[in-house]
């Protein structure tokens, strides 16, 4: 076995082998369908804070989960074992939940299988065999940009190896391995200025670490002694962090097929719901983003057109949704039990053919906000969201930054976002939200509605 093998707890075919080992069981115990999914993870994270590391630590976890079929009763259960004792009584454990369950008046049975062609670049040994002192280099570098600036440097650099094997007992068999890596961190400067930085890779020996370092200490050092500002309509200009924000609510709320089936999205197939520039999809195949071969329901992951030149064109299916619609799954199954329908986790947002300097010169009075926090949705169909800025907040006039502003609180449709972009950004960043990777342009939008202030920074 290979040092990259002995990291990741097993071979994605030997994580393969368990699962049909519990396929067995299963079978045994009377399932007349079972799916089974074995996801293992290798994880790594060196903390710092005060411009010092402070912690590092790593752990290695598997989870066996079987979705267990008795006609349209269908239980579940997994553990974090893999002897034969212990998969024997996950597949009599999943087999009593079923007996005990209502029938799934609905059940349309488990995907059948298809062609899997396994993506290029989801796997890299740079993250695989990511050492401590890889991670302590790039925090080094950080903090040696935060100490140029005289601001302190907080924040983490994450690696993880995660190993990917379904089988069902309609003949799906997929299994692979996936890598990703991420550095965050928030810069604190004297006088209430902070900054903030990002990156997400396949590779964590591709990250920047220098960079993000320079990044968030020169924005906490700009965002120094900052001054209220009077709530209301203004221009902004909103930067990677905070358009992650925009993508992860929207198709969080309605570019899911069981959000538009329960009739909660704001998704109407040919609706038009942003400006010409904006363009969003799904593409898990993609190399620039975080990619994968197949979904936790082992079925293929298709590219989707969420949005097109701001018109509407389609959703995520994972294969129940798909089956009650008549439709084929786009591979956005997540772990069962799911009772939240499919998200799309590779979202991107097209770039555009504007410089990304070019975007703050665009603005005669606006601000430039650098990310948001707090958000959470005030009316879902309408993807209305509140939410604070937050690690630079500034006042833009005749097209150049002139200071700092306090933070601000707003309420905005994100639908009357999308329609108020007038520019995007030609560069993109890979970032992780809170539903999976997400590629993103920096944009300008003509008006956004601030509500309130924070009462500080």
């Amino acid at each position: 076995m290979s040092a990259i093998e002995m990291r990741t707890g097993g071979t994605p075919a030997e994580r393969l082998a368990i699962a049909e080992v519990v396929l067995h069981h299963a079978e045994a115990a009377g399932a007349t369908e079972a799916e089974v999914l074995v996801i293992a993870e290798d994880a790594a994270l060196t903390r710092f804070a005060n411009s010092e590391i402070h912690q590092n630590v790593a752990e290695a976890n598997v989870r066996v989960s079987l979705r267990f079929v008795r006609g349209k009763r269908v239980g579940v259960a997994a553990t974090g074992r893999t002897d034969e004792e212990a998969l024997r009584r996950l597949a009599e454990t999943a087999g009593r939940i079923s007996d005990l369950v209502e029938e799934t008046a609905d059940w349309t049975g488990l995907p059948d299988p298809g062609p899997i062609r396994l993506v290029d670049g989801a796997f890299a040994a740079g993250t695989a065999t990511a050492s401590p002192e890889l991670r302590a280099e790039g925090v080094r570098a950080v903090i040696a940009a935060a100490d140029a600036a005289s601001v302190t440097a907080y924040g983490s650099f994450a690696t993880t190896v995660e190993t990917v094997a379904v089988a069902n007992s309609r003949g799906i068999r997929a299994a692979e391995a996936r890598t990703s890596s991420q550095l965050i961190t928030v810069s604190m400067g004297p006088e209430k200025g902070t900054g903030y930085a990002e990156a997400a890779a396949v590779d964590a020996t591709t990250i920047d670490a220098a960079a993000l370092g320079r990044e968030a200490a020169e924005t906490a050092q700009r965002s120094a002694q900052p001054v209220p500002l009077e709530p209301g309509d203004y221009p902004v200009v909103l930067a990677e962090y905070a358009v992650v924000d925009i993508l992860d609510m929207l198709g969080y709320l309605g570019f899911s097929a069981l959000a538009v089936e329960e009739g909660r999205s704001f998704y109407e197939p040919g609706k038009r719901i942003g400006s010409d520039l904006v363009s969003i999809r799904d593409d898990a195949r993609d190399p620039a983003g975080l990619p994968a071969s197949f979904d936790y329901e082992g079925v293929a992951c298709e590219p989707v057109a969420l949005v097109d030149a701001g018109v509407c064109r389609d959703v995520v299916w994972d294969s129940a949704t798909a089956a009650r619609a008549g439709r084929r799954s786009t591979g956005h199954g997540l772990p069962a039990p799911n009772p939240y329908g499919p998200f799309p986790i590779h979202a991107q947002m097209a770039a555009g053919t504007t410089p990304r300097a070019e975007l703050v010169r665009g603005l005669k009075r606006g601000l430039f906000v650098t990310r948001f926090h707090y958000t959470n949705p005030v009316h879902p169909k309408l993807a209305v969201i509140t939410g604070m800025t937050r690690d630079g907040t500034f006042l833009v006039e005749d097209g150049e930054i002139v200071g700092p502003v306090r933070n601000l609180r707003y309420t905005m449709s994100y639908l009357d976002a999308l329609a108020a972009v007038e520019a995007v950004s030609s560069e993109r960043r890979l970032l992780k939200g809170f539903l999976g990777g997400v590629l993103v342009p920096a944009v300008r939008l003509s008006s956004w509605r601030f509500t309130g202030t924070t009462g500080s920074d």
